[in-house]
């Protein structure tokens, strides 16, 4: 590696991109290239980058496979970034088995960071989860520490295990103060942040106050008897009865457990439940099949009992019955907070996040765009969602260790 591109990875390294630009930005060959590629992501023209680390990959060529590799481990971080998760997966694994074939641990662990922090935001905890197992974080540099910290942190969030993330966020901080990388170091702070704003809303007698992710925690884990609003799940000590497919059930459940102690009119839970303005016999006959259907889902948690002017919900074994809310209310409230991450999504990737059709997303963003919570760039394939005016940083872009060529 000649001195010009030494001095630009050395600059990378340390976060200065447009240092970086100065030594490289007149060469046109591979490595620096991918030099470019990398400074230009920094930036945040991920566009660019992407064309970059292509050209350099190809310029590279299958002679030089782990510097090839290197370049398809960055490209693949500014397709996650990009939000383009469609991007081909296989390859990343085929980069990371070269690099590490090749010694180049430090890339590789790059490489599988990347793999779980995408299973992370798709939500496949369990696959995210198992990646991590074994995973010694310990010879990595302090950069690529804080990156895994902050996906530790993120599944244990995701699995309520607050003490974890606590722990892992420290381990973070510490971390990225070491690289001296401020984006990094605002990274972990806004996460930090996280972990401090309201993660839901209590909804008890008649009253509902916010609740934080460790306060959320130890209600589930109580004999409190919870419906789960967030995840529409009815649970009390580690037994649950799942409703998510059952929207129904579920909001009669939720109306009952809203008012416990006392009961819920008929008429109440058929404007409620469906949305009936005018209720009629037909409407009449399938509240009681529906509340019938309640009775047989929860019946080791709670009895389904009438009224003389609708029904009760009682807790067999709870002493309460309380409904965990979201922190707001909205019809489309999973498609905000994917967007809340600051990032500009497609409809189809936040399709595949959401686990739901890409019709679905569209109907979902045309409603929030008219209400103007959120707004588009682009168009057709190129169209991207965001909410305006969002705060905070760009998630850092940084391939760590020896760059191609070295």
């Amino acid at each position: 590696m000649d001195a010009l591109i030494t001095a630009a990875a050395l600059a990378l390294a340390k976060g200065d991109p447009l240092g970086a630009l100065k030594r490289v930005a007149l060469r046109d060959d591979a490595p620096a290239l991918a030099l470019r590629g990398i400074a230009m992501a920094q930036l945040g023209d991920l566009v660019r980058a992407k064309a970059l680390l292509k050209s350099a990959a190809r310029a590279f060529g299958q002679k030089e496979a782990m510097a090839r590799a290197r370049c398809i481990v960055a490209e693949a971080e500014i397709a996650l970034v990009s939000r383009d998760l469609t991007w081909p997966q296989r390859a990343l694994e085929k980069a990371r088995e070269t690099l590490q074939a090749h010694g180049d641990l430090m890339n590789a662990a790059h490489a599988r960071n990347l793999q779980i922090r995408r299973l992370l935001l798709i939500g496949r905890l369990d696959e995210a989860g198992r990646l991590l197992a074994g995973f010694d974080p310990a010879p990595l540099s302090p950069a690529l520490r804080a990156a895994h910290e902050l996906i530790t942190a993120g599944v244990a969030i995701r699995r309520l295990r607050t003490k974890t993330a606590h722990a892992a966020l420290a381990r973070a901080e510490q971390a990225a103060r070491e690289a001296a990388i401020p984006a990094l170091v605002a990274e972990v702070e806004n996460a930090q942040r996280v972990m401090k704003a309201p993660a839901a809303r209590l909804i008890a007698r008649g009253e509902e106050r916010p609740l934080l992710l460790d306060e959320v925690e130890a209600l589930l884990a109580s004999e409190t008897l919870v419906i789960d609003a967030c995840r529409h799940v009815v649970r009390v000590a580690g037994e649950a009865v799942s409703l998510t497919t059952r929207p129904v059930l579920f909001a009669l459940a939720r109306a009952l457990g809203e008012a416990w102690p006392q009961d819920v009119s008929r008429a109440a839970l058929l404007a409620y439940a469906f949305r009936a303005k005018q209720a009629d016999e037909s409407h009449r006959a399938r509240l009681r099949v529906e509340v019938g259907r309640l009775r047989v889902e929860l019946k080791e948690l709670a009895e389904v009992s009438a009224t003389d002017r609708g029904f009760a919900l009682k807790p067999r074994r709870a002493a309460e019955i309380v409904v965990l809310a979201p922190p707001v209310d909205e019809q489309h409230a999973a498609v905000l907070a994917f967007l809340a991450d600051g990032e500009s999504w497609s409809s189809s990737a936040l399709a595949i996040a959401l686990g739901t059709s890409p019709r679905t997303v569209q109907r979902a963003l045309e409603a929030l765009a008219a209400a103007g919570k959120v707004q588009s760039v682009g168009r057709g394939r190129a169209r991207r969602w965001m909410t305006p005016l969002v705060p905070g940083f760009p998630t850092i872009l940084l391939l760590p260790g020896p760059l191609p060529g070295s």
